[in-house]
This record gives structure tokens, sequence and C-alpha cells, in this order.
């Protein structure tokens, strides 16, 4: 069995993000240091399996990161691509849309960020906040964001269609972990620019948040774009999940450096 195969929800089975121990370290090489030796390797292969995508130029990845405030979507993109080929990665992050992206569909900004051929595209929120903050401020009425669900797996399907394989990662912590990490971020002055007043209304909400996460990863997770919920309140252990997943799935596209154009035989260099 794939190592990913412990956090991928599965289509059509019965799921709850509460049963999901977000301290877990299942499946874990070791202890924490072992486990952070360990990624060195992966990010090696990493890097290879990346310089293949990007000399085949046929295919790409989307990264799908979700999560609360303060998850690790940041960290995780710092850790896990650490070492990538700048010219074939590219991070999108996802902020409160303009007034011109607001006088689109809600797609409309998240389809001219995909991923061309070749390349690793990572996306620090996406298209699902558009049934995450959306729902859980009431930004739209429910008849509007439910509908969405389907809009976004049809939009995945044409994804993949086109050669785009898509992973999503919903970056599990739990409610004490956000705290502690908020306050760390108060005590910090590396890090004390990172948190404002409205990250207390929005853990007020706490349990709206859930909610709706439960029911996008439900709605959302399909063959062409599983869900990986994956347990992060240890940073070491979400790294290695996360680069464990991405290499199991670049390793099943098995990218191939193309053959030469023309024929290479014979020539001398003088």
């Amino acid at each position: 069995m794939l190592q990913s195969e412990r956090w991928r929800v599965r289509p059509g089975e019965a799921f709850a993000l509460a049963a999901v121990d977000p301290a877990s370290t299942e499946g874990a090489p070791g202890d924490k240091a072992a486990t952070k030796d360990a990624l060195h390797e992966l990010r090696e292969r990493l890097h290879d399996l990346q310089h293949r995508l990007w000399a085949e130029d046929e295919r790409s990845v989307l990264v799908v990161l979700q999560a609360i405030d303060a998850g690790g979507k940041d960290g995780t993109i710092k850790h896990v691509f650490r070492g990538v080929n700048p010219q074939g990665c590219k991070v999108v992050s996802f902020k409160a849309p303009n007034d011109t992206e607001l006088a689109h569909d809600f797609l409309w900004r998240v389809h001219q960020n995909t991923p061309a051929k070749g390349m690793i595209g990572i996306f620090n929120r996406s298209h699902y906040e558009d049934v995450l903050v959306v729902r859980v401020k009431q930004l739209v009425p429910e008849a509007v964001w439910r509908k969405r669900y389907d809009i976004i797996n049809d939009f995945e399907h044409g994804l993949a269609e086109a050669g785009t394989r898509i992973v999503k990662f919903l970056l599990h912590i739990s409610k004490d972990e956000q705290a502690e990490r908020f306050r760390r971020r108060l005590e910090r002055p590396d890090k004390r620019w990172k948190f404002s007043k409205g990250d207390l209304d929005e853990r007020a909400r706490w349990d709206d948040y859930q909610a709706a996460f439960e029911e996008a990863v439900v709605r959302t997770s399909t063959g062409v774009a599983p869900w990986y919920v994956i347990p992060a309140d240890h940073k070491w252990y979400r790294n290695w999940c996360v680069l464990t997943t991405l290499l199991e799935t670049l390793e099943d596209m098995s990218p191939q450096f193309p053959e030469p154009a023309e024929d290479l035989d014979g020539i001398v260099i003088a």
C-alpha cells in the first residue's frame, strides 16, 4: 500500500474530520530527528522528478494547499519545495478577490493561474475559498456557494483531461495548536507581522470552518483530484506526509526525458 493512502479521502466513503487526529505521526520513518533526516533524500527525489517533468513538457502538477489560519501552508511550501528548480515551479496565493476578479465568475482568476505543461503549480489557498470563507462569513447566499461543488469538480476534471495531475492537501491542526502558533506569532518579532486582530474573529468561527472543510472534502475528493487530510500539529510530520504524497504522485506519472529532436550521433565537439 502506498503511504499516501492513509491520508486520502476516498470518493463515496464516509469521512469525518473530527475522526482525524491532528497530532498523529502514523507511518513516519522514526521520531522527529529521524523523519527530518529522511526529508533530505525525499527532496533529492523530488528534484529529479521535477527535472523530468520540466524536460518532458507534456503534463503538469497542481498542488492545492488549504488550512485554517496558522495551519502551515507557508511552512509547507518552504520546506517541501526547498531545492526545486524555480523555473519549473510557480506559487500563487489567493487572497480576497479584487474588483476586477469579482466582476468575473469565481474560477476566472484561478484558471489563468493553473500550471502550464512541465510545471508544478502550488496554490496557497485556492478556488476552495469560495466554498469555505465565503460560506462561513455568508458572503454569498447558500444557494450560490452550494452549487460550486459541482462546478469545481467539473473544472478539475477538465484540468485532468488536459494533462494536469491534481493533488489537494488539507493541513489539519487542532484548536490548541492554532492558539499556540498565534502566541508564538505575537511573541516573535519576525512572526508578529503575520498576526492581525481579525485572526481572532476567524478563530471564533472554528466550528463553522471545520464543518465547511469537511463538506468540501467529501463533496470534491474525486478519482482525478483527491483530497489528502494531513495531520499537521507536528510540522516535521506534515512536511514528510506532503512530500511523500507528492513523490508517489510524480512516480506514478513517471515523467521521462524526451528524445532529442534531431539525430545527434556522430557529432564531435572540437
